[in-house]
């Protein structure tokens, strides 16, 4: 079985980090809270270059961030396209984006969240309060390696 699978398609082998984040900026990374994260994103309608330049972008800022994906919202662009450098349970590694995904909904049975704590909404204001605190000195503790990454992938 192939190693490496970039757009769905097997290769032989893909550079890390993947080239799309040579030709990109570093973009600022939205906060639990802000207003693009809490309503639906708009479909990509332009195909061209100003979408390819916020591919790029986007693939340089998860790669800072240290993720292993990256939707455009995250990154204060409503549009419906996120980007990804992962690997699956057998150790295959997965890059690309997808733009306009549909999502068929799953079986609330079949469905698990990853840490209780990730929907903020089911959250008291009180509580969501002290969720975004906790995660603002998170990242009093986060940027310092994001810098030496940004240094280290923008070099």
């Amino acid at each position: 079985m192939p190693r490496v699978f970039v757009q769905g398609s097997p290769v032989d082998s893909y550079p890390r980090p993947a080239p799309e984040a040579g030709r990109g900026s570093v973009r600022r990374v939205t906060e639990v809270g802000e207003e693009v994260l809490h309503r639906p994103s708009r479909d990509v309608t332009e195909f061209g270059p100003d979408l390819a330049a916020l591919i790029d972008d986007m693939f340089l800022t998860m790669y800072i961030a240290d993720g292993a994906g990256l939707a455009a919202n995250q990154v204060g662009v409503d549009l419906r396209l996120f980007v990804y450098d992962c690997l699956d349970d057998d150790g295959v590694r997965h890059v690309g984006h997808i733009v306009n995904p549909v999502l068929d909904p799953l079986d609330p049975a079949g469905r698990r969240l990853l840490d209780e704590g990730e929907d903020l909404d089911r959250l008291s204001k009180r509580d969501r309060k002290e969720a975004r605190r906790q995660v603002a000195d998170r990242g009093d503790e986060v940027s310092p390696r994001r810098a030496a990454r940004t240094k280290a992938l923008t070099a």
